[in-house]
């Protein structure tokens, strides 16, 4: 997808869900500010950080004298944890990993797609012998529990007949899992750009499974207390990331250069991830987000990752929040 039609396709989508643009006036009513708002940043959200780079939530809210606090999240596992804690107010996720961690009490509310990627696969070196799922029977898999990356690594295996414990998991945070495929400590990988695209381009890594259809959105949740407390400042939030995706849609160039900036990686390796593997058009949450956490969601029930008891719809449709992005609309510009 060019730029140009991703541009003209998150327009569509914006007006669609009837985001007027107007400038953003406190007329909020006295809700207070908090002294500090704190954001992760992520490098499997490149919008994150191209936001943290410009410092504009910084400048939203400096009028305020409310500081803002940026958090490395590593994976979504990381930044659930965070969000259960409160250690974060907003924090990145995989759709189906929000799916699980709502599921698993932890409240939080989806308000914000930051990019539909094909982000996850399962990745070998050359020489491994594996070519295809079957082939991971008894072999040492790298894998990040509680991502999309894991959640993908489950579905696969159960495509055909498989489970974890026909596996044995290395549990290794994204980078150390790289890390350990290109050491061979691993004889396979549930990889995570952009570390899954240095992999590919700089150390020949096989990406011997992908299917973009069990991939699922990134998206931005915030904790239920924080969005309760404290709507106003989500519209704000909400304003500037918007305001960031739509400049990344038309300096590429600029948000590429963020992307290698903060993860040291190569141009190519960011332009494989950007380029070919990430879709920052629609920010809207609508009827095919839901739709595809909600059959991620009964696949994890299906393989034991949401308890049987559960009702997945529900837990669906407590997590994703579409008021806030469209009472936020009335206030980008």
């Amino acid at each position: 997808m060019t730029i140009s039609k991703r541009t003209v396709l998150g327009g569509l989508a914006l007006a669609a869900a009837g985001l007027a643009l107007a400038p953003f006036t406190r007329a909020i009513g006295a809700e207070p500010v908090p002294e500090r708002i704190t954001v992760d940043y992520a490098y499997y959200n490149p919008v994150s950080l191209l936001l943290k780079k410009k410092g504009w939530i910084e400048e939203e809210f400096a009028k305020d004298d409310t500081k803002i606090r940026w958090v490395l999240s590593l994976g979504s596992n990381k930044a659930l944890e965070f969000l259960n804690g409160s250690s974060v107010d907003f924090g990145s996720t995989a759709g189906a990993s929000a799916v699980i961690g709502r599921s698993h009490g932890i409240p939080i509310k989806a308000i914000y797609v930051y990019s539909k990627p094909e982000w996850t696969a399962l990745v070998t070196r050359p020489e491994s012998g594996i070519t295809k799922i079957e082939d991971l029977k008894g072999k040492r898999v790298a894998v990040t529990r509680g991502t999309d990356p894991h959640i993908f690594l489950l579905r696969a295996l159960d495509q055909v007949g498989l489970s974890e414990d026909d596996i044995t998991p290395v549990l290794l945070q994204h980078p150390d899992g790289y890390r350990a495929l290109e050491r061979g400590q691993v004889d396979a990988w549930a990889g995570l750009d952009p570390h899954m695209a240095k992999a590919e381009l700089e150390s020949g890594a096989i990406l011997f499974f992908r299917n973009p259809d069990l991939n699922s959105y990134g998206v931005l949740n915030v904790r239920e207390d924080f969005a309760a407390e404290h709507p106003g400042v989500i519209r704000r939030v909400l304003k500037v990331y918007e305001k960031a995706r739509r400049y990344a849609l038309n300096h590429p160039d600029e948000l590429r250069g963020v992307l290698v900036e903060a993860v040291h990686l190569s141009p190519e390796v960011a332009a494989r991830q950007l380029g070919e593997r990430t879709d920052l058009s629609n920010p809207v949450l609508g009827p095919n987000h839901r739709d595809t956490l909600l059959a991620a969601g009964l696949i994890l029930q299906k393989i034991g990752v949401i308890e049987a008891g559960v009702s997945v719809e529900q837990v669906v449709n407590e997590l994703i929040d579409t008021r806030l992005l469209a009472e936020a609309a009335t206030f980008i510009n």
